[in-house]
C-alpha cells in the first residue's frame, strides 16, 4: 500500500508539473516539419479597397464580405496561398462580433484556398487608435489612415496589460485549432517609432521610450499566445537590414531582434531592397535552420520587384507576402516620401509603389502578374 501510494504521488506531480509547464518555442524538427506541409507560400498584405485600417475592415459596420470574396477570389486567380491580415486588440471589445467576422473572413479565404497569416500588434502609423467611424484617407498621403495597436495609451498603462492579454488569448484561443489559419505574426515592427511619418507630425508624439517598454512586453504576448496551444507557429518579424550589418552573428542583434529570433518558431521578416542585399538577407537568416517567409516586399522605386525577387525565393523557398494588393483607401500605391511632400494637384506618382491591382482586379502591370503566375503555377 505504502509503495502505492508514493506511486500516486509520483505520478500526480508529474502529471501537475507537465500541465502547468509553459508550452515552449518549436524545435527545428517541428518548425521544419510544418513547413514541408505548406505549399510555395504567396500573397499580400491584404486589406480591402473600402478599408483603411484594421477597424474599418472588422468593425460591424464596414465589415464587407461580398468585397473580401471578389478580392480573395482575384487573389486566388493569381496563385496566392497565403495573405498577411491585421486584426487589432480594440476590436475584442466586441469579442462575439469580432469572432464571428473573423470566422466569416476565414471562411471565405478558405474558399479560395488561402489560408491568412494573422497579425496580433503593430507599431506603424497612427498611435491614438478610436473604435467608430474611421476617417477619410489624407489627399496623397500613404497609408495616412493605419492604426498602432496597442495605441500609446494602452502601451504605456500596465494596467491596460490584463486587457491586452486578454485580447491574445481570446483570440489566439478561439482558433487555436483552426486549419485555416497559417501562423500568428504576434506584433508588426515592434521597434518601428515611425520616425520619417506619423512620428514627423509634433501634434501626435510617439511614447518616450517606446522600443524598450516593447522590448519587455513582447517575450510576455509570445507566452500569452503560447499558453492557449495554438497548433499554428508564431513568429515577430525583423525589419532593419544594411550591407554593413552581419545577422548571422547574435552579437549584432538588437535587444528587440534578439526577442524576436528567439521566440519565433518560424522566421520571418521584411525587405524592400534591391535582389542582391534580398539575397544577402537570406543568407544571413539561413544560419538559424529555420523556414522563413518574407513578410513585406515589392517597392517598385525600391528596385524591389517580383520579377526580381520571387525567382530568388523560391531558389532558397522562402515564401513571400508582398505589401498591398489592390488600389484602395490605404493609398499604398502612393510612395513613402508623401508623408512629408503629398501627391496632391494631380501629380500622381510616375510609378505606383505597391499594389497589384487596380480597382476593378486589373493588372496595374502585366509582366508582373505573369511573373507571380510563373512563381505560383498558375
Amino acid at each position: 500500500m505504502k509503495k502505492l501510494l508514493i506511486l500516486f504521488f509520483a505520478l500526480s506531480f508529474t502529471l501537475t508539473f507537465a500541465q502547468n509547464k509553459q508550452p515552449e518555442r518549436w524545435t527545428q524538427t517541428q518548425a521544419e516539419a510544418w513547413y514541408a506541409e505548406q505549399p510555395w507560400l504567396f500573397g499580400s498584405n491584404y486589406n480591402p479597397a473600402s478599408a483603411i485600417n484594421q477597424l474599418e475592415m472588422f468593425q460591424a459596420e464596414t465589415f464587407n464580405p461580398k468585397e473580401i470574396d471578389k478580392e480573395l477570389g482575384w487573389a486566388e486567380d493569381l496563385g496566392a496561398t497565403t495573405a498577411r491580415v491585421y486584426l487589432h486588440d480594440l476590436l475584442w471589445q466586441d469579442s462575439t462580433g469580432f469572432k464571428k467576422r473573423l470566422d466569416q473572413f476565414l471562411d471565405i479565404a478558405a474558399k479560395h484556398k488561402i489560408k491568412p497569416m494573422l497579425v496580433l500588434f503593430d507599431s506603424c502609423w497612427d498611435p491614438f487608435p478610436k473604435l467608430g467611424k474611421q476617417h477619410e484617407p489624407t489627399p496623397g498621403v500613404h497609408n495616412s489612415g493605419w492604426l498602432q495597436s496597442p495605441g500609446a495609451d494602452a502601451l504605456t498603462d500596465v494596467s491596460e496589460y490584463p486587457r491586452l492579454k486578454a485580447y491574445v488569448q481570446g483570440v489566439v484561443g478561439a482558433f487555436a485549432n483552426d486549419p485555416r489559419i497559417l501562423l500568428w505574426d504576434v506584433w508588426n515592427e515592434p521597434d518601428n517609432t515611425n520616425d520619417s511619418s506619423y512620428g514627423t507630425n509634433k501634434l501626435n508624439q510617439e511614447p518616450e521610450r517606446k522600443r524598450e517598454i516593447i522590448t519587455r512586453l513582447l517575450p510576455d504576448v509570445f507566452a500569452w499566445a503560447r499558453a492557449v496551444k495554438p497548433t499554428q507557429p508564431l513568429s515577430s518579424g525583423t525589419w532593419i537590414f544594411s550591407k554593413d550589418r552581419d545577422v548571422s552573428d547574435p552579437k549584432n542583434w538588437s535587444a528587440m531582434e534578439k526577442v524576436q529570433y528567439e521566440n519565433s518558431d518560424i522566421l520571418t521578416f521584411h525587405h524592400y531592397g534591391g535582389p542582391e542585399e534580398f539575397q544577402q538577407v537570406i543568407m544571413q537568416l539561413k544560419t538559424q535552420n529555420r523556414p522563413m517567409i518574407c513578410t513585406e516586399f515589392m517597392a517598385r522605386g525600391n528596385n524591389s520587384k517580383f520579377q526580381t525577387h520571387l525567382p530568388i525565393a523560391k531558389k532558397y523557398n522562402v515564401g513571400m507576402i508582398n505589401w498591398g494588393f489592390v488600389v484602395g483607401k490605404t493609398q499604398t500605391y502612393l510612395p513613402w516620401d508623401s508623408w512629408q511632400k503629398p501627391y496632391t494637384n494631380g501629380h500622381e506618382p510616375k510609378i505606383w509603389f505597391h499594389e497589384i491591382l487596380k480597382s476593378d482586379g486589373t493588372a496595374i502591370d502585366p509582366e508582373e502578374t505573369a511573373a507571380i503566375k510563373k512563381a505560383t503555377g498558375k
